[in-house]
C-alpha cells in the first residue's frame, strides 16, 4: 500500500479519534462522508485542518473542487500529492 494512503488513514483516525476503526478498516476508494466512513461537515473540517497541519496544504471550503479531493482517501492522496512532495516517498 502506498504509505501516504497509510499515513492519511491513520491521520483521519487520530484527528477524529475514531478509536473503533482500524487503517485497515478504511477502504481506499470508499466514500468518506455520508456512505461509507460516514463523516460529517464538522468532520470535514477537522480533517482539513489536520491535513494543514501534516501536509502544509490547505483545502478551502469555498472552492468548488473541494468537495471532490475529500471523496475518498484515495483523492485525497492524489490531491496532496499533487500540493508537496509527500506523495513521492
Amino acid at each position: 500500500m502506498n504509505p501516504l494512503i497509510t499515513e492519511l488513514k491513520q491521520l483521519i483516525i487520530d484527528a477524529l479519534e475514531l478509536e473503533e476503526i482500524t487503517v485497515d478498516d478504511i477502504e481506499t476508494g470508499a466514500p468518506l462522508f455520508i456512505e461509507g466512513l460516514g463523516l460529517d461537515s464538522i468532520d470535514a473540517l477537522e480533517l482539513g485542518v489536520a491535513i494543514k497541519k501534516r501536509y502544509g496544504v490547505k483545502l478551502d471550503p469555498n472552492a468548488e473542487d473541494t468537495r471532490s479531493h475529500f471523496a475518498s482517501v484515495d483523492a485525497l492522496a492524489r490531491f496532496i500529492s499533487s500540493q508537496t512532495e509527500q506523495g513521492e516517498k
